[in-house]
């Protein structure tokens, strides 16, 4: 599989620019929020958010400074969205580092994660890129009720399939959606090809939460067992979803009972991971997966060829078959 190295390559100049705006933009006057800012770009993961964006405007051929406006936007307001994540769920690392909340307590990193969403806002305005603001604050808004959704609906445990899908479409693939749009926001006026982008953002996003669905059913190299953390943090998977609409009503009652009460029980959690496997959920799940990413693709080839088209096409693929 081709790495993130070599598809940074061909636009090393153009990532670089928006590197040199992001890291700009989030310098503070402020000691400490400059150190928590030097902190968080210190622990940057894959930025594939920002390529995404470039690679998009790549497609119009026309990557301009409105584009790295845009890439850093994106990675602001994602950046943010992580700090605040990581505040609510109470975890203490973030890509293998100690994540903000856990070094400076809660109130100072939901700080830090307000300063970079007013950063993102002010840059767009300062530039006048009301465009941008406006795709990047939907997705915001989007991914803040998909959220509070998914934590509705783990109350009850009776999200359907349509339901599910929803969630996904607002909380994880709207940031992906504005990585297309932004990007072809940036480069071209053309409303129907922008809003096509966004579509083709959003189809690989859904794409892109069912690996992940998938991942955490999958054997842990240091366990040798499965992480199961969706199913101890009540989360309705789609393999999990599946496994529900191809059960009897006992059977039904049951694995609610594991998710609802014993989910901090490993052998029950191993037997739930196991019926999931046996009921063929796992398999439904890759074929949704391969049918979202499908449509992504048969709406990019509808773009001239380019180079930068030919390289989306391999950045569908990497969210796809990454292997974390």
């Amino acid at each position: 599989m081709i790495s993130l190295k070599e598809i940074k390559k061909p636009i090393s100049k153009e990532f670089k620019a928006f590197e040199s705006l992001f890291h700009q933009t989030v310098k503070s006057k402020v000691p400490l929020l400059d150190i928590i800012m030097r902190y968080i770009l210190k622990s940057k993961g894959k930025q594939m958010r920002p390529l995404f964006v470039i690679y998009s405007a790549g497609l119009f051929n026309n990557i301009n400074q409105s584009t790295y406006i845009a890439a850093t936007l994106i990675e602001l307001m994602h950046t943010a969205t992580l700090v605040h994540d990581d505040v609510v769920d109470d975890s203490f690392q973030r890509r293998g580092r100690f994540s903000i909340n856990y070094l400076w307590k809660n109130k100072i990193a939901v700080l830090a994660g307000d300063f970079l969403l007013s950063r993102g806002m002010l840059l767009a305005l300062e530039n006048k890129e009301v465009g941008l603001l406006e795709i990047v604050s939907g997705a915001v808004k989007d991914m803040s009720e998909g959220e509070l959704l998914q934590l509705e609906k783990a109350r009850k445990l009776d999200i359907s399939e349509d339901v599910y899908y929803e969630i996904i479409r607002k909380k994880t693939a709207s940031l992906l959606a504005s990585c297309f749009s932004t990007g072809a926001k940036s480069a071209t006026d053309d409303i129907d090809s922008i809003n096509k982008m966004h579509l083709i953002g959003e189809y690989a996003g859904m794409a892109f939460q069912i690996r992940d669905d998938l991942f955490d059913l999958q054997v842990d190299n240091k366990s040798g067992k499965p992480a199961g953390i969706d199913i101890k943090e009540k989360k309705m998977t789609l393999p999990l979803i599946y496994l529900l609409n191809n059960s009897s009503n006992s059977d039904k009652r049951k694995v609610i009972n594991i998710v609802k009460n014993h989910k901090d029980k490993p052998e029950k959690v191993s037997w739930l991971i196991e019926e999931i496997k046996k009921s063929g959920g796992l398999d439904y799940a890759s074929n949704k997966m391969h049918e979202f990413k499908d449509k992504a693709l048969e709406l990019l080839n509808g773009f001239p060829e380019n180079q930068s088209r030919a390289t989306l096409t391999k950045l569908i693929h990497y969210v796809i078959e990454r292997k974390k």
